[in-house]
């Protein structure tokens, strides 16, 4: 069956519905000790008292989350390192640390254009420097792994607005067909779940794959869309960890990208008005 993601993508060569590589689990609340045992390194990003994303750590004081948190959705301006507060493993209004923020860093090749743009979805990834390690011994940072294949089985860890004190697990869930640079998932979202990370299982090791970016309607079907790693985090990397210029020198601007077959993107609304996620719906 070929199916398009609905006003949302202009080409649709082979997207085929998660149906076809199985069925996906449902969501499951990780309240206990015992539930989150291996997750805790997934925590809340808060953004002030304002709103808040997923993030995952990769280093004991490096979070991976999506680059749209940096922004105010209003007035399209970053917002300050200091207003965010990371919060690893938050269940039931306990953390296992929480650390505050001294720096952040967006993918050099992304520009936020407002919650209604889907243009830099595939560079939707940025790095989050908190004031202090966190030690391995109360959340052990995950290790990033290459790009999945459509029909791989992947799980995803996230807070959202209807889950905000406490991480869900979705244990099954499938990559579908690549467009764009974004990964496609059969993964269940919601606001609050930009950045969280969605994990291939290495035997018994989850290692991260992609970020969430978006939400999306597959022909009445929700899916996730996500940035790939391999490169675009290769790249974030070395942009964050390169001694920084002279204040005398101007940084370039961003880079703008498009579709890589040209076509321009068409914008799309949001699902409903909300701070601090940007997840798409035509």
């Amino acid at each position: 069956m070929r199916v398009c993601l609905a006003a949302l993508l202009a080409v649709c060569p082979s997207l085929v519905g998660a149906q076809q590589f199985g069925l996906d689990s449902g969501l499951k609340a990780l309240r206990t000790a015992d539930e989150t045992k291996g997750w805790e390194a997934v925590g809340r990003l808060d953004i002030g008292d304002r709103a808040f994303c997923t993030g995952a750590l990769i280093r004991p004081d490096l979070v991976l989350t999506a680059a749209h948190c940096l922004f105010d959705k209003e007035s399209r301006q970053p917002y300050l390192a200091r207003d965010f507060v990371f919060r690893a493993g938050l269940r039931n209004g306990s953390a296992v640390a929480t650390r505050g923020v001294v720096r952040v860093m967006a993918h050099p090749s992304y520009a936020y254009h407002g919650p209604e743009s889907i243009e830099t979805t595939a560079f939707d990834i940025a790095l989050v420097q908190l004031d202090r390690p966190i030690d391995a011994s109360a959340a052990t940072p995950y290790v990033t792994a290459g790009d999945p294949e459509p029909g791989d089985k992947v799980e995803v860890v996230s807070y959202a607005v209807d889950r905000a004190e406490a991480p869900s697990l979705q244990q099954s869930c499938h990559v579908l067909p690549h467009q764009f640079g974004m990964d496609v998932f059969s993964c269940s979202v919601n606001f609050g779940s930009s950045g969280a990370p969605i994990f291939a299982m290495k035997g018994t090791r989850p290692e991260i794959i992609s970020v969430v970016s978006a939400k999306a309607d597959l022909s009445g079907q929700q899916v996730s869309l996500g940035s790939r790693m391999a490169g675009p985090l290769a790249d974030l990397q070395a942009a964050f960890d390169r001694p920084a210029p002279p204040k005398a020198d101007l940084a370039p601007p961003p880079v703008q990208v498009s579709a890589t077959d040209n076509t321009p993107l068409p914008q799309i609304r949001p699902a409903t008005p909300s701070a601090g996620a940007k997840f798409l719906k035509p």
